[in-house]
């Protein structure tokens, strides 16, 4: 495994005012106990609610803050102790952090990047032309890092995590703020880069779409704690997330279920009706609904990821 967890936390001491004068002094867990396996090549999606600990876990696996209990090791290293040796292996790319020199153009930044990690020039020359080229860098490449737009920033950061080779690539919400080209820019070359396999993804996101686009597995943390690993199918399976049919009829709905079909609720709205289903499967029910009723049109709609995930986090709250 790449990245290995076990037991990590994270303590934070706060004080809190206690009475008209005295405060008492508190410990906050933002990490509680996490335990993850990630392997090499893997995509992860590493999501939860403001607060919940995801870009304090991030901080820990770069090296940028010290656990306050259990293990971990990125690229076979202790973060903090082998902080300066990690950085040459691995990406990282946090939020509105910028690592490109604001007041010079986006190639000088690249440039300079390739000395302070002593990067071969065909090396840094072979990555920074398949970034060009797949990221749309070419027209804003001799403009100074003030002057881009969020996206193209973005695009920019993306390459310079990049341009040193690391074998992962933490990326905390890289398309906050984006327009909509530029997320389907970002989203579109994380694919690419996740299908050449030779990179590891650690992504968090509050963008549902980027975790239905591009993770095969899925990591929920809630106060602290892993509340769901596995794929967005185990998550949708696990907290009764469930598919409908919406069909457009020919007559109204003549009222009561579908014969024969596990249905669980059936919802009519003159000739369109909604069939929430609970068991069957969506061709067991149309076959037996086209045996009912004249149908016009029809459509299987998939769970929400966002009502998925909201029910997640409900039964993850604590009392």
């Amino acid at each position: 495994m790449i990245i290995q967890t076990s037991g990590l936390r994270k303590d934070f001491t706060v004080r809190r005012k206690v009475g008209r004068l005295r405060r008492e002094r508190h410990v906050v867990s933002a990490v509680d106990g996490v335990d993850l396996a990630v392997a090499e090549g893997e995509l992860l999606g590493y999501i939860g609610p403001n607060g919940a600990g995801k870009s304090t876990t991030l901080k820990m696996l770069t090296g940028v803050l010290t656990p306050s209990g259990g293990e971990v090791s990125v690229c076979g290293l202790a973060p903090v102790p082998q902080r300066t040796t990690l950085a040459r292996r691995i990406g990282v790319v946090f939020g509105q952090r910028s690592q490109l020199w604001w007041d010079l153009p986006l190639r000088e930044s690249f440039a300079l990047l390739r000395h302070v990690y002593r990067v071969p020039a065909g090396d840094h020359a072979a990555r920074l032309n398949r970034c060009r080229a797949l990221l749309d860098l070419d027209e804003f490449l001799d403009t100074p890092v003030r002057q881009l737009s969020l996206g193209q920033r973005m695009r920019g950061e993306l390459t310079a995590a990049l341009l040193h080779g690391p074998k992962v690539l933490f990326l905390d919400e890289p398309t906050i703020g984006l327009d909509v080209l530029s997320k389907q820019a970002v989203r579109s070359f994380l694919g690419e880069l996740d299908a050449r396999g030779d990179t590891t993804i650690v992504l968090t996101t509050h963008d549902l779409a980027d975790i239905e686009k591009l993770c095969r597995r899925l990591v929920v943390i809630d106060h602290g704690r892993v509340v769901h690993d596995g794929t967005l199918s185990d998550l949708q399976a696990a907290y009764r997330s469930k598919r409908r049919i919406v069909a457009d009829l020919d007559a109204p709905w003549p009222g009561g279920t579908v014969a024969g079909a596990t249905v669980e609720r059936v919802e009519a709205d003159g000739l369109r009706v909604t069939l929430t289903l609970d068991g069957a499967t969506a061709g067991e029910v149309v076959a037996r609904l086209a045996g009912e009723v004249a149908l016009r049109d029809l459509s299987v709609l998939e769970p929400e990821i966002e009502d998925v995930i909201a029910r997640l986090y409900r039964a993850a709250v604590p009392g």
